[in-house]
C-alpha cells in the first residue's frame, strides 16, 4: 500500500522511543522505529538525538534507514560512524531536517561500543 494522503489525515499521534544501543555491527542493528508493511501510516521523524552515557570515552554511532520493516532489507546511512564525545549529545536530525518514514521501512542504529549510547527518537504517526 502507498503512504496515506497526508492532506486528509484522520489522526496524528506523537511518539517517542529511547533505546540503549547494544549492537556494534551490522546486520545486528538495534531497532529505533519501524513502520510495518500495510500499516496505512506514514511516520514523520521529527528528531533523533544520541547521548553518550559513558563518562570517560567517546563512541561512534551509525544510523540507517532500512528498506523493510523490522530492520529488513538494505540499510542506507543517514549518519555514519560519527564520534559522540563522553557525556555529550549529538543531534542527528531535528524539526528543521525532519523526514518521512514510509510503510515497510525502519530505522536502526549500531554503536562503536556497546551500551555507551542512547538514541531518542521523536515522531508523529499519521493516518
Amino acid at each position: 500500500m502507498a503512504a496515506p494522503n497526508i492532506v486528509n489525515v484522520t489522526s496524528i499521534i506523537g511518539n517517542t522511543s529511547t533505546n540503549l544501543i547494544s549492537s556494534t555491527a551490522d546486520p545486528f542493528a538495534t531497532a529505533i522505529v519501524s513502520n510495518a508493511a500495510s500499516s496505512g501510516k506514514v511516520f514523520k521523524i521529527n528528531s533523533i538525538v544520541v547521548a553518550n552515557v559513558d563518562g570517560t570515552s567517546a563512541a561512534d554511532i551509525t544510523i540507517k534507514i532500512f528498506s523493510a520493516a523490522a530492520l529488513g532489507g538494505t540499510g542506507t546511512q543517514i549518519a555514519s560512524t560519527i564520534s559522540v564525545p563522553a557525556d555529550a549529545s549529538l543531534i542527528v536530525t531535528d524539526k528543521t531536517t525532519s523526514f518521512y518514514l514510509l510503510e515497510d521501512r525502519s530505522i536502526g542504529a549500531t554503536a562503536g561500543v556497546a551500551n555507551d549510547l542512547v538514541v531518542t527518537c521523536s515522531w508523529e504517526e499519521i493516518t
